[in-house]
């Protein structure tokens, strides 16, 4: 394979891996689509709000311009999955709020209830950054402070680092 100035390339196998997840997403969102959330099954699914194509209602983008969390637990409806994108109506306070989301746009994804996690790409934080309360939207409720969380499959740790 050679670029346009004529060098050789290697496969952009990052890339690959990064988008192999991504279907692991996908996946697990269709079985819920079809057939529900099984057991104590929730879902949360961080993304970036500026992505093209991320679809959301102006008040949230304004409350979280960079990043949102959502929770699919109890409190959601209307969930279509799509090749490239999924839908899906969350309740916040009783008010439906749809949203479409691209897969290329959400930034990670964790199924606390057995302790499973992807994030993909880095977000970057300054030194300083501090999360605060509101920096997490959830349509369901928070769980339990004794509750296991998810562990995080960081992509970066596979990427070797430039010489």
């Amino acid at each position: 394979m050679d670029s346009d100035d004529g060098q050789k390339m290697g496969l952009n196998y990052e890339l690959l891996v990064e988008d192999s997840l991504r279907m692991v997403v996908r996946a697990a969102l269709t079985i819920v689509e079809r057939a529900g959330l099984p057991g104590d099954t929730h879902f949360y699914i961080s993304l970036n709000t500026q992505h093209p194509g991320v679809e959301m209602e102006k008040s949230l983008r304004d409350d979280h311009p960079d990043t949102i969390t959502i929770v699919i637990q109890h409190q959601y409806a209307d969930l279509i999955v799509e090749d490239d994108q999924f839908s899906v109506t969350l309740f916040f306070g009783g008010k439906p709020s749809p949203m479409i989301v691209p897969f290329d746009a959400v930034t990670s994804f964790n199924d606390p209830s057995v302790g499973f996690g992807l994030q993909f790409g880095v977000i970057e934080h300054d030194e300083g950054d501090e999360i605060e309360e509101g920096d997490v939207i959830t349509a369901a409720p928070e769980p339990n402070k004794d509750q296991e969380t998810a562990d995080v499959v960081q992509l970066d740790s596979f990427r070797k680092t430039p010489s």
